[in-house]
């Protein structure tokens, strides 16, 4: 079946809820970077659905783990343990500790913004009554459930749903003096990206996130980091404030940790972790075995390739490539978060759909934009073959 047949069968009909947009193509399978749609035409994938499939497509490892726990055990209710979940917590506790010097605690969830709506409800109880706002960048993405929406620095996306949750407020990104401003006795908690993915593909100034730690420090504030887009290797260090050598408080995480199964987490200090008491917050699927079988099996196979190695030098390669390419003025981001800003007179959306015709698989992020996050295993021979698809295509385009 075609990626239009099933919207057209009975004239207009069409089963999904129409909030992606009529798709483009529809794909079938796919092996390491590569993808196969319903009529067998190759592509290749330098998106990996949006940095989640950062050890590529039915990687075997993963897979197997899946394959494994299913013919186990799928899922108790959180009255109980289960031994992938235990053995998951403990990976991803012993990794972030590793890289802030602090014992901390875990809670899985199913996706980013389950996360992030975690870690929002856990600086509220930090706070207390009455200091329970949340102080985030103009151009972040944290989320589409309501209150990850409402930390969302993107007032478009905020008008169809108004009014939004109180308690929220947004300030220039990379901004230290609009920051400052906007802090008073209310505020609990500063949220920020390492990277703005959906903003853009916008690295934080390392120097901005080391005052914006201090300053939370002087002033008994949460820095939440939102490290679902850049945690588990994509920037080229496991986590992205790896970069700015700060801590946060509280780090959420999902897309790449499940290499394509849903799953998400939100780690805290121990200390911060601790205003959490039994019934101030749940899931239903916390914590499930199989969703946490493949966390494991990331994690081993992250830490047996040495991911954040292939990142940077994977990243290094693609970046120096892309810089040579006539109609890219700029290549930014970190490790394999790569943004491609276009000459002017060229339409980001163009050049993502005629690049998708050609076999190569990006988005655009913005008007002028490409964004590329291609699987952390891909090769020096996929990435060459990228880039002539992409020169080629700004060949034909260019103005």
């Amino acid at each position: 079946m075609s990626a239009h047949a099933f919207a057209t069968q009975g004239q207009s009909y069409c089963p999904f809820m129409p909030v992606f947009g009529a798709p483009q193509v529809m794909f079938e399978r796919g092996s390491g970077t590569e993808l196969w749609d319903t009529d067998g035409k190759r592509y290749l994938d330098f998106l990996c659905g949006i940095a989640v499939t950062s050890l590529g497509h039915a990687n075997p490892a993963v897979s197997a783990a899946i394959c494994r726990q299913a013919d186990t055990l799928l899922h108790v209710s959180n009255f109980f343990s289960n031994p992938a979940a235990t053995r998951a917590a403990v990976q991803l506790t012993s990794l972030l500790g590793d890289a802030t010097g602090h014992e901390g605690q875990v809670f899985f969830c199913n996706s980013g913004a389950e996360a992030n709506e975690a870690a929002l409800k856990l600086a509220r109880k930090f706070g207390g009554r009455g200091r329970h706002a949340v102080v985030s960048a103009f151009g972040s993405f944290h989320g589409r459930t309501l209150a990850a929406l409402a930390a969302t620095g993107q007032p478009a996306k905020h008008e169809p749903f108004q009014p939004m949750p109180d308690g929220f407020r947004h300030v220039p990104f990379n901004d230290l003096a609009a920051l400052e401003a906007a802090i008073d006795p209310t505020v609990a908690a500063v949220l920020l990206e390492p990277v703005q993915g959906e903003g853009g593909v916008v690295p934080a100034d390392p120097p901005y996130l080391r005052d914006v730690r201090a300053m939370c420090d002087e002033r008994g504030l949460l820095l939440i980091l939102d490290e679902v887009q850049t945690g588990c290797a994509r920037t080229g260090t496991w986590f992205g404030f790896q970069h700015a050598g700060v801590v946060p408080d509280v780090v959420t995480l999902a897309k790449a940790m499940g290499n394509g199964f849903p799953v998400g987490a939100v780690w805290a200090k121990r200390e911060v972790a601790a205003v959490f008491q039994p019934g101030d917050h749940g899931s239903t699927y916390s914590g499930t075995a199989i969703a946490t079988a493949a966390v494991s099996a990331v994690i081993d196979e992250m830490q047996r390739i040495d991911a954040p190695r292939l990142a940077r030098e994977r990243g290094a390669e693609l970046s120096a490539a892309l810089r040579s390419v006539p109609g890219v003025v700029e290549v930014r981001g970190a490790g394999l978060l790569l943004a491609v800003e276009l000459a002017d007179g060229i339409d980001a959306k163009s050049v993502y759909l005629a690049a998708l015709d050609r076999g190569l698989v990006t988005n655009a992020v913005t008007g002028t934009a490409l964004r590329l996050a291609p699987p952390l295993t891909v090769s020096s021979a996929e990435i060459a073959e990228a880039v002539a698809i992409l020169t080629a295509v700004l060949q034909e385009l260019r103005p």
